[in-house]
């Protein structure tokens, strides 16, 4: 059956695009134009929140979350409890099955620990990424391709477009979400 999903905060179109290839009506939502064009909500995703999707897959801004910023954490404590409530918004949309994204950061302290962390090698890349799952009626990712030869190419990119390219969601990662949340789900512990 045919699910209406909400790809929050992903401009890239590639988890939105991978739910799509498998006949659901998924939507991304940002406040960048999508890269791959529509179906795309350009705006702020709280304005879109109440609008009966069935899941909501959602990629908050992690620039005041991550631990990789935590030298910085002192001087943009403001930024930082902004971040923590739009977490916190997400978790608590009238939505039944959530998954919520962000690299190893302060949402395990501040929020709840995360449900699982995943890697890129497990999905088809050879790279090293970890990355926090919090869930809400879905299930643990199981890994679909375990690969050799991890780098940690995203955390040495350098250039203009750094933080554009570290958000961008790995292809085998959203090929998993799309083929492992898109038949029966088995009920996983609520998010708040």
């Amino acid at each position: 059956m045919a699910m209406k999903i909400l790809v929050a905060c992903e401009f890239s179109g590639v988890v939105r695009d991978a739910f799509r290839e498998r006949g659901h009506d998924a939507v991304s939502c940002d406040i960048l134009p999508s890269e791959r064009g529509e179906p795309h909500l350009l705006g702020d995703v709280r304005d879109f929140l109440n609008n009966g999707w069935d899941m909501m897959i959602a990629f908050p801004p992690c620039t005041h979350l991550r631990v990789s910023g935590a030298r910085w954490f002192e001087e943009k404590r403001e930024e930082q409890e902004d971040a923590i409530r739009f977490v916190e918004l997400l978790m608590a949309a009238p939505i039944d099955r959530i998954a919520i994204e962000n690299p190893v950061g302060v949402i395990s302290s501040r929020v709840r620990q995360p449900d699982q962390i995943i890697q890129p090698w497990q999905f088809g890349h050879g790279e090293t990424k970890a990355t926090c799952l919090w869930l809400k009626n879905l299930p643990p990712l199981y890994p679909t391709h375990r690969v050799e030869g991890r780098e940690a190419r995203i955390h040495w990119m350098s250039g203009p477009n750094r933080s554009r390219e570290r958000s961008r969601t790995y292809s085998g990662v959203a090929q998993a979400m799309a083929e492992q949340w898109s038949g029966k789900l088995h009920v996983q512990r609520s998010l708040v």
